[in-house]
């Protein structure tokens, strides 16, 4: 049953790699260009997903349990989460996938994404992720306080419902795109591009599966990223196969299936990226497995998984993911954007000061 895992990974990296369906610019998008397509394609995945996870615990045929919010954690984490995935160019999906279209950058981020998971998780900081979560408050879910679960996710699917139909109403934007090369569906699979509610509503399946499928392993939990990521570092560092588990085979199958993805539409080319964005992506990287250790899970685990859940952790955590990929998106895009012309007069102005 392991290997469902890694067949589970294999079909959310290709959907993710031809769906474009990067957390990080849903975020940025609704910071920088003002656009809720992309954020309510994400909020569809929550919705849809919370909808079989509800069905499935109704049905008792699934077992999720929950710890007191580790408040300090949830919040410093998602901040600095969000802060990072700016600077590493995708958030820890994003960058398992776009590892497999060849973007060094990403291979660069992932690497100390995994060091930083490890470290905090496994090594001798440990310690400093267990003070940070040790600030905790007696809540774990909405229907924990007594509430039937299925108000919230009856609520959740009714806003996301009508957020959808405002964004389908908007006029189509037209794409200029070359003539097809493939008929069918090999065209939709590998050609044409994906329309982000029929990605998200793709992706909120491959969600729901994910629980009965991992449950049968021994491993009660919905799609992870950042704790099978530092265990993969762990096994290539130790040996210690007691750290395979599904998760892990699920990471390395969302690289195996991007990979697939890309090289099938013609998209895997490998890009080196500068020394400036070099530096980003160890930044980034690390600040990323830092911060999704102190918050318990990253935009899948927290803002996408533990949502649907309706645990407050995972409410909590998108929340501040979200404000920290807007201070991000000021600080190293926003700002970068206007210093540049700033500093092109500034030099101008030296120039013609010393001819004169």
């Amino acid at each position: 049953m392991i290997l469902t895992g890694l067949a589970v990974g294999v079909a959310f990296g290709f959907i993710l790699q031809r769906g474009r369906f990067c957390v990080t610019n849903a975020f940025r998008n609704v910071w920088v260009a003002r656009s809720g397509t992309w954020i309510t394609a994400f909020l569809l995945v929550i919705a849809v997903q919370a909808i079989g996870v509800t069905a499935l615990t109704q049905l008792d045929l699934i077992h999720l349990s929950w710890g007191p919010l580790p408040w300090l954690g949830v919040i410093v984490g998602g901040l600095l989460f969000g802060v990072s995935i700016v600077l590493a160019g995708g958030c820890a999906t994003g960058t398992w996938f776009r590892s497999g279209e060849g973007l060094v950058g990403s291979w660069i981020a992932l690497i100390f994404y995994a060091i930083g998971a490890a470290a905090m998780k496994h090594s001798s900081l440990s310690g400093v992720n267990a003070s940070v979560r040790s600030f905790t408050v007696p809540v774990t879910t909405i229907p924990a306080l007594g509430i039937s679960a299925w108000i919230p996710t009856v609520v959740l699917a009714l806003v996301v419902g009508v957020l959808v139909w405002r964004q389908l109403r908007k006029p189509a934007r037209k794409v200029a795109t070359l003539p097809p090369e493939r008929t069918g569906l090999a065209h939709w699979l590998f050609e044409a591009p994906w329309q982000p509610f029929l990605t998200a509503t793709l992706i909120s399946v491959i969600a729901i599966i994910t629980y009965p499928l991992s449950e049968a392993t021994g491993r009660h939990a919905g799609l992870g990223i950042t704790t099978p990521t530092g265990n993969l570092l762990e096994w290539t560092v130790t040996g210690d196969t007691s750290y395979i588990d599904w998760g892990v085979l699920l990471v390395i199958g969302i690289l195996v299936g991007s990979f697939i993805a890309a090289a099938a539409s013609g998209e895997f080319r490998v890009r080196v990226p500068d020394s400036t964005q070099v530096v980003k992506s160890v930044v980034g990287g690390l600040g990323m497995g830092v911060g999704a250790s102190w918050a318990g899970g990253c935009t899948i685990g927290n803002a996408m998984v533990e949502t649907a859940q309706f645990s407050f952790q995972g409410w909590i955590s998108f929340l501040f993911m979200f404000l920290g990929v807007g201070l991000g998106t000021k600080v190293f895009m926003l700002d970068a954007t206007h210093r540049a012309p700033a500093a092109a007069e500034l030099r101008t102005a030296v120039v013609t000061e010393g001819g004169s």
